[in-house]
């Protein structure tokens, strides 16, 4: 897959993404952003503030806005709002949006039973997983993906190390490390992903976008 695919995604810092499918521009978990665009169509995670940030969501959100996200997020939002679980899907103007599960296996932070968040999205031919804030699970085993943004800070999620093994999971074309350089983890998380996947996959570390 040519690494042109990349101009359509942006990365907003932390686990924040903007993707621009299907005449859309789809947002991923604003956080600590500027005004970067309006949103046709707003996915979030979970519920923890780095992720259903309400005041990153008022900067890009218009009257139109559709948000897709599960029951703890819905209840800080207003508008067109659905709320789906693990397992689900929801089809926008050729957009395809299944949520997928994303808990912690050794740690408390984000419990299976609070069925939070990641995304696959599937526009044309292209399907790109969001992973949200996950530890490495067998599910991703399942997961069919062209490009993966996947965690890689630890403490909360995945390390670089078990995201190096979603990715040998997954098989993705192009995997995208997040989660760094905000609240945990640094860009060294980052390089050390990039080089462990080398001869297997492409890595792509982004800068982040910089939205005023």
């Amino acid at each position: 897959m040519a690494l042109h695919i990349l101009e359509h995604i942006k990365w907003l810092g932390h686990a924040g993404f903007s993707i621009t499918a299907g005449g859309k521009n789809i947002f991923i978990d604003p956080y600590e952003t500027g005004d970067c665009g309006k949103a046709d169509i707003i996915l979030i995670t979970h519920s923890h503030y780095d992720h259903c940030s309400v005041p990153d969501i008022n900067k890009i959100k218009t009257t139109s806005t559709l948000f897709v996200t599960e029951k703890d997020s819905a209840a800080a939002l207003s508008g067109d709002v659905r709320v789906v679980k693990p397992g689900d899907k929801v089809s926008v103007s050729g957009i395809d949006i299944e949520a997928v599960p994303a808990y912690n296996t050794n740690k408390n932070f984000h419990p299976r039973k609070n069925n939070w968040l990641g995304f696959i999205l599937t526009a044309g031919n292209i399907k790109i997983y969001h992973a949200g804030d996950t530890d490495l699970i067998p599910e991703m085993g399942s997961f069919a993906a062209d490009i993966a943004l996947l965690p890689v800070s630890g403490t909360y999620v995945m390390t670089a190390e078990e995201a190096v093994e979603a990715v040998k999971l997954i098989k993705p074309k192009i995997a995208l490390p997040m989660n760094y350089g905000a609240i945990v983890g640094s860009k060294n998380d980052a390089m050390k992903f990039k080089n462990s996947l080398e001869g297997f996959c492409e890595v792509a570390i982004m800068e982040r976008e910089s939205c005023v």
